[in-house]
């Protein structure tokens, strides 16, 4: 079996304080666009990176230090690429477009009480979710004119809501929390009624401590979740979409990945080629595989490689890129964001 290994192409410096999240555009890194990706961090600011086409080399393309007031958590890019939303501390949620280069703040939406913690577009990017320390999560509907339009609030968490992701192909929104659950809820309807369709909590072989992240497989089936519990779990879903019979399909536990990690796992993302890679606060990036070789009962997934001491301090933030062929980003508590190849040893 050919030895992988992940190589590091090149340490990232700007921001000023540790940085929280990372994303990738996702019409970028193909048909000769330069890949390029959003960074945030506690030093208020927003930074775009891009690659140079010829060079390889990465740089600053733009700094985005207004009108945040507070730590920046999290960002993510619109389907369209064209469209930048960045949650934070300052309760609020700010929403970028790229006008021939230059980035502006075309709206800001207001209404979570405490720190807004992550954010995150549909697949058909018509709606956008928050969520908060103020246990909310939110649902708004883009509207022309870049107006944003609150349609639901969805209350159930009992803490602090670390994460929203919607589903890679449905309007399916996941969230999970300090209260150590994931919830997934759908709208009922076309009347805006989203309710919680299922709870994932300990009885059903979730997870005992806070859910920091969750990711999906390519083709949605199948989901990752990580936690301070030091464990990932993967989740399955048969037969995404409707049952006949309107209900939704349940998610329920395929296997649980434990041994592996002795620190919080932060965050978890799953590539199209099918690794998923953890980063924790033991500073180490990990990647997993699906193991095919696995015994009837054990782990379906297996560790490919980890790389110890890929940062200083915490992973925050792991991010598989789109394109031909894949990076891994990583974000950290200090200060600096890493690109990685997975490459092969001679």
């Amino acid at each position: 079996m050919e030895r992988l290994e992940l190589k590091e192409i090149q340490r990232l410096e700007g921001h000023t304080d540790r940085v929280w999240s990372l994303a990738w555009n996702p019409v970028t890194g193909h048909n000769g666009v330069p890949l390029l990706f959003a960074s945030c961090s506690g030093d208020k600011t927003i930074r775009i990176w891009e690659q140079n086409l010829s060079s390889g080399v990465w740089s600053t393309k733009a700094v985005l230090d207004e009108p945040h007031t507070r730590t920046v958590r999290s960002c993510a890019w619109s389907p369209s690429g064209k469209l930048l939303a960045t949650a934070s501390f300052d309760a609020t949620t700010a929403i970028w477009e790229n006008v021939g280069g230059d980035y502006e703040c075309v709206s800001t939406l207001e209404g979570h009480e405490h720190e807004v913690k992550s954010v995150s577009w549909n697949a058909s990017g018509n709606l956008l979710a928050t969520c908060s320390r103020d246990k909310s999560v939110w649902i708004w509907e883009v509207l022309p004119g870049n107006e944003f339009e609150c349609v639901s609030v969805l209350q159930g968490h009992t803490q602090d809501v670390k994460m929203v992701k919607w589903h890679p192909t449905m309007d399916i929104l996941f969230s999970c929390s300090y209260d150590n659950t994931i919830k997934v809820w759908a709208d009922e309807g076309d009347s805006d009624d989203w309710q919680c369709i299922q709870t994932i909590g300990e009885p059903n072989n979730g997870h005992t401590s806070t859910v920091w992240a969750l990711s999906f497989n390519a083709s949605g089936d199948k989901m990752v979740t990580c936690s301070d519990d030091l464990t990932l779990k993967i989740w399955e879903s048969e037969n995404i979409g409707m049952q006949s019979g309107g209900g939704f399909r349940h998610w329920r536990h395929l296997c649980t990945l434990t041994g592996y990690h002795d620190r919080t796992i932060f965050s978890v993302h799953w590539s199209r080629e099918g690794i998923f890679a953890s980063g924790a606060a033991d500073d180490a990036i990990r990647l997993f595989v699906d193991d095919n070789e696995s015994q009837v009962d054990g782990p379906l997934y297996k560790l490919l490689l980890k790389k110890e001491k890929a940062h200083d301090m915490d992973i925050n933030s792991v991010q598989w890129s789109p394109g031909e062929k894949p990076l891994l980003a990583s974000a950290s508590d200090d200060g600096t964001i890493k690109v990685w190849e997975l490459v092969s040893q001679r």
